[in-house]
């Protein structure tokens, strides 16, 4: 029965602390800033979309091609 107890209380307590901790740490909420119409920037931010893309196209291919290789050698 002790062991159960404890148990749940280790669960409990790894379950409930990262959201406490994360509570603790967090950033305030930025200014409400800008008039009506926000601005003339891109919806994205200028996050450069396109090369993370490419990379992943990249690996994903080489991941692709060497599980070919090693269905092949069997």
């Amino acid at each position: 029965m002790v062991k159960k107890i404890t148990l749940i209380i280790v669960i409990l307590a790894t379950q409930t602390l990262p959201v406490l901790i994360s509570a603790v740490f967090a950033d305030a909420p930025p200014e409400p800033g800008g008039g009506p119409g926000g601005g003339n920037g891109p919806v994205g931010g200028g996050s450069p979309v396109g090369s993370s893309l490419a990379i992943l196209f990249c690996l994903g291919i080489a991941y692709g091609i060497k599980k070919v290789r090693n269905i092949c050698k069997l």
